[in-house]
């Protein structure tokens, strides 16, 4: 079956097959996009976010992961970090296969190249499901509710300032929990607690770092009888299609205004806070 049949009614979550969602996404770009043969131009690894600029001009960004230990201290590990100094000019099919390479760094540089991809296939078809909402919040676009029990995988902090003391319940699941401040050191749930939380959770909000750090199937198995789900952050994508596949309800991303411009902020060592102006917040819904 094409990729663009895949049925973007929600199966039941973390049921669909041996393709998982990054491949997915990949294969159903590619089935859109299948006639072109797109070009990187320029890549930035920022100290928050990765991102890729395709020659047509469109961007995508990706988290990028802190915890390095695997990459470019030595020539043992140089050699599993990217093609520094060689990745503008590539293939654009080619880095976005770096999406599934064993180490996080290269997923995201692949993340960075697919959510590009994602916004050209936009740029080129349109939506393939779903409404895009400009400027809207996903946290408002999945409609959450005072009597919800809302697990976050990620500390968002606007989100816990959104939501603490709003909503019944609500846990963040973290590696770190000095991401949280003092006071909200009781809502931290470890990592080894995630299926569990997710299981208890009306309302589920998982960063889209995880598509770089790995175990976004594993998330929206544990997540299956949540009334909603988001995929939330910049590095969340704005094709819906594989991720709506497997129930997800809100892509809660960025549409970028200006690739160049974009890829200056993260080169200079942007966060997300330095987005305005570059990139607008935009929510996909079911």
């Amino acid at each position: 079956m094409a990729a663009s049949q895949v049925m973007t009614e929600r199966a039941p979550r973390g049921t669909l097959g041996a393709m998982d969602v990054v491949e997915a996404w990949t294969a159903d770009l590619r089935d859109v996009l299948g006639g072109e043969a797109p070009v990187v131009a320029d890549v930035r690894v920022g100290v928050f976010y990765t991102a890729a600029l395709l020659a047509t001009g469109e961007a995508g960004v990706a988290f990028t992961p802190r915890e390095l230990a695997e990459t470019v201290c030595c020539p043992r590990t140089a050699a599993a970090a990217p093609r520094a100094g060689r990745l503008a000019g590539s293939p654009a099919w080619a880095l976005a296969e770096e999406a599934l390479a064993p180490v996080a760094l290269r997923r995201a540089v692949g993340v960075a190249v697919l959510n590009a991809l994602s916004a050209r296939a936009v740029d080129r078809v349109g939506l393939p499901a779903g409404r895009l909402l400009p400027g809207a919040d996903a946290l408002d676009a999945a409609g959450v509710e005072p009597t919800d029990c809302v697990a976050m995988v990620g500390a968002f902090v606007p989100f816990i300032k959104a939501l603490e003391g709003r909503v019944r319940d609500l846990r963040i699941v973290d590696k770190h929990p000095e991401a949280l401040k003092p006071d909200e050191r009781p809502l931290w749930r470890a990592p080894a607690e995630a299926a569990e939380t997710l299981a208890a959770a009306s309302v589920v909000i998982v960063t889209g770092s995880v598509l770089v750090e790995g175990g976004l199937d594993a998330l929206l198995g544990a997540a299956r009888d949540a009334r909603a789900v988001v995929l939330a952050g910049p590095t969340a994508p704005v094709w819906p299609r594989p991720f709506f596949a497997r129930g997800v309800d809100v892509l809660g991303g960025i549409r970028v205004l200006d690739g160049a411009a974009l890829l200056r902020v993260v080169g200079e060592g942007g966060s997300g806070y330095f987005f305005d102006g570059v990139a607008e917040k935009v929510a996909v819904v079911r």
